[in-house]
Formats: C-alpha cells, sequence, structure tokens
C-alpha cells in the first residue's frame, strides 16, 4: 500500500483545529479510503504517534478518532493474504505493544467514534479510559465472519465492560450494537448526536487534563493488572502514595486546598 497522504493526522492546541483545549492531543486515523482500516503501516504511525503523545509533558490527555465519518473498520483483510501463524504471532505482538501503551500507559485516552468500530476498529476503542459515541455508530466484534477470534485484548476489555450475557453475544455472535445500545450496556460511555463526538470528547478531554497527572498514571498502571489480592493491592497502593506525598504537584494541592483556590499541576 502506497500513499501520499499521512495514515495519523496530529492536532494538539495552538494548531490550525480550532477548539482543542490546552493539553489535549487529538490522533486521528486517516486511511479513508478503507475506513480507517488498520494496515501495517498505519498501525506504525498510530504507534509513533501514542508513543509522541506519551512522552510529551505538554500533553494532559489524548483523544482518539477517525476521518472520513468513521472511526476504524477493523484489520486490513486485504494484508492477511498467506499470512503464517509465526508471521500471525509477529503482527500481534506489534498490536499488543500498543494495547498496553493504550491500557497502561500514563495519560487518560478519549475514544470519539463515528460510524464504524469494527473488529480491531472495536477493540481499539475499547482500550481507551473513555469511549464517546455517536448514537448511530456501529459497533461489532466480527473476528468470527472472517475466521478468527477477537484480539487486540478484546477478550479482556470486553468482560470488563459488559455482562456475560452480552460478553458471548458481543465476541462469538459477533453482532452489531449502535451507540445508544453500547451505551446502556456499558460498553461505551457516552452516547451524543451524529456530529457531535469529537467536541464531547474534547470536553472530557480537557477535564481529564485538569488533574493531577502522576496520580492519574499510577491509577491506570494499577488498574491495568486486573484484579488483584487485597494484599497485593494495598502494597502497590503503599508504594505508589509514598511516591506521590513527595511531588509537587501533591504540595500544590494540598496549597490550593488550604488557600481555597485552583491548583496548578505540572506534572511533577
Amino acid at each position: 500500500m502506497t500513499t501520499s497522504q499521512p495514515l495519523v493526522v496530529i492536532e494538539s492546541a495552538g494548531d490550525a483545529a480550532p477548539n482543542i483545549p490546552s493539553g489535549v492531543r487529538v490522533i486521528r486515523l486517516n486511511y479513508t479510503a478503507k475506513r480507517n482500516a488498520l494496515s501495517l503501516e498505519l498501525r506504525a504511525e498510530l504507534m509513533a504517534a501514542v508513543d509522541a503523545a506519551l512522552a510529551d509533558e505538554g500533553v494532559r490527555a489524548i483523544v482518539l478518532t477517525g476521518n472520513g465519518g468513521t472511526f476504524c473498520a477493523g484489520g486490513d483483510i486485504s494484508s492477511m493474504q498467506n499470512v503464517t501463524g509465526v508471521a500471525g504471532r509477529t503482527r500481534l505482538a506489534n498490536l499488543h505493544r500498543l494495547a498496553r501503551l493504550l491500557v497502561a500507559g500514563p495519560k487518560p485516552v478519549i475514544a470519539a467514534v463515528e460510524g464504524f468500530a469494527y473488529g480491531a476498529g472495536m477493540s481499539l476503542a475499547l482500550l481507551c479510559d473513555q469511549v464517546v459515541t455517536a448514537k448511530d455508530a456501529k459497533f461489532c466484534c466480527s473476528f468470527g465472519k472472517v475466521g478468527l477470534m477477537p484480539d487486540m485484548a478484546a477478550l479482556w476489555t470486553v468482560p470488563q465492560r459488559v455482562n456475560a450475557g452480552w460478553v458471548k453475544r458481543l465476541l462469538m455472535l459477533a453482532e452489531e450494537i449502535d451507540g445508544d445500545t453500547a451505551v446502556r450496556i456499558g460498553l461505551a460511555d457516552q452516547a451524543v448526536p451524529a456530529g457531535e463526538v469529537l467536541q464531547a470528547a474534547l470536553a472530557l478531554a480537557a477535564k481529564f487534563a485538569s488533574l493531577a497527572p502522576l496520580p492519574v498514571g499510577f491509577i491506570k498502571a494499577t488498574l491495568a493488572r486486573g484484579p488483584q489480592p487485597l494484599e497485593t493491592l494495598l502494597a502497590q497502593e503503599a508504594d505508589g502514595q509514598a511516591l506521590l506525598f513527595n511531588s509537587a504537584d501533591f504540595a500544590e494541592g494540598r496549597d490550593a486546598f488550604l488557600e481555597k483556590r485552583k491548583p496548578v499541576f505540572t506534572g511533577h
């Protein structure tokens, strides 16, 4: 696949794109000819964009969305011809690194879903901390329709969001649901009219960006480990909280509370 257009477009506050709040980075999938399917090239650009956003101290929250009126149609099936078992494992290893970055990385990520979130596109949305969707968006864990099992951690994310009956309907039957239904069953978090998704996601991202970033990162890292024995979690809590007590942001938050003013967090 060759294209003169970037497969991932990056926008931040102060760029030509309007209405992006301070501290928020927008990452747009831009393979519109195939409804933003996750080609190998797009995956590489997306990984680089997420890496850069996580490394940039000026970025406090990330919004992940798609151009062309759709989020992501899933994997690029045309690139899967003659894929061997070994090559398949390599493809998944790259996707698994992206999954770890989104789930356990130190910054909140909001998916803004318009149009289709199919297959790996649905998996990608569910790796985010919050999913804002258009009411008429279409979600489908469609792997079984091409003889595959769900990947990109859908077998981990879906059971965390919906009940056991819906887990099996979504993952085994590959039922398509709209954005309203996704919110009703807990698969997504907020449904808004079509055309209003990005602004709703940006408003939510601005709230996250206003928080002290260090505890947000600790919370994400701890939750990413999944359910744990109480003693294991308490040990992680003690380690993390001890570090945060020494942070400049805690001193600022404490002083702002006592002085009855809004804190200004720096991430240090």
